[in-house]
């Protein structure tokens, strides 16, 4: 198997979007999959490299990348040495990085004997599953999408954050991160960003238009994101699949470091549903 980790795509933001590839070397077109990152999260995080393997082995191309503002740097992807560009990612700035990756599949020479550039699908979980149904309405170049636990509202989640009143005036709020006990900022912009763009970040709207086929998967133990919202997702468009993990929560039983040799076992089910639908 081919892993080509840390690949510097440039995106539209000054910042590189650090990218790998899983695949197997067969000069043939493959069906290419792209998995986009949570809020505070990165490519690198948990058992993602281990379900990429996953995604190869089955045959696909598959792609995951860091967001440009989520934190990380190209010398160190993982965690969040960056705080000033974790401050300054907004939701648009993730469609444009998106749009980027695309645009980088669809062009890159070097893997243009092993991409079947008419058959990219996107999965996202988190706010990455938020971000990848919005793209899905936006990008015909993208032929199926797959949530993950994701989110069907960032309208709430943008404007309830605590106060605005006082993050206007101070221009800046924090959120603590559990793992590593960093002050992780949030600049003002974040919510201008929102409010500027809000038509286009109605993810009920995206989803009520996508003509794609729509794959849902959210854990009945979810405690950050309510498998509620995987429920409103599917009812916005009825030609949706929805699938439930008995006692999974909001990362299928995985945490990060993940220091064992295979998957927990509702990522491992995660995993067959997404490639069996891609297939």
């Amino acid at each position: 198997m081919n892993i080509i980790k840390n690949l510097t795509v440039e995106g539209k933001h000054q910042k590189p979007i650090v990218t790998d590839v899983f695949y197997n070397e067969t000069q043939q077109p493959k069906k290419v999959v792209i998995f986009c990152h949570g809020y505070k999260g990165f490519k690198d995080w948990g058992a993602w490299n281990l379900m990429a393997q996953q995604f190869a082995k089955a045959g696909f191309f598959f792609i995951k990348f860091n967001f440009s503002h989520n934190g990380g740097t190209a010398e160190n992807p993982i965690d969040f040495p960056d705080l000033e560009a974790f401050g300054n990612n907004n939701y648009t700035k993730e469609l444009d990085d998106l749009e980027s990756i695309l645009d980088w599949i669809s062009s890159e020479e070097k893997f243009k004997n092993e991409v079947h550039i008419a058959d990219i699908s996107v999965i996202g979980h988190s706010r990455g599953g938020g971000i990848v149904l919005l793209k899905a309405n936006e990008d015909a170049r993208i032929k199926k999408v797959i949530s993950l636990a994701a989110v069907a509202d960032i309208g709430s989640r943008s404007s309830t954050t605590g106060d605005l009143e006082n993050w206007k005036k101070d221009g800046v709020k924090y959120v603590i991160n559990g793992r590593t006990k960093q002050q992780m900022p949030h600049f003002y912009q974040f919510y201008e960003d929102f409010k500027t763009n809000e038509e286009r970040l109605n993810i009920q709207k995206a989803v009520e238009k996508i003509g794609i086929p729509q794959l849902v998967i959210h854990g009945d133990k979810d405690t950050s994101v309510s498998v509620d919202e995987a429920h409103k997702i599917h009812s916005w468009n009825s030609n949706s699949i929805l699938k439930i993990i008995e006692n999974a929560d909001h990362v299928f039983n995985v945490s990060h470091p993940w220091e064992k040799e295979k998957v927990s076992k509702e990522l491992e089910e995660v995993t067959t549903i997404c490639i069996e639908f891609l297939k």
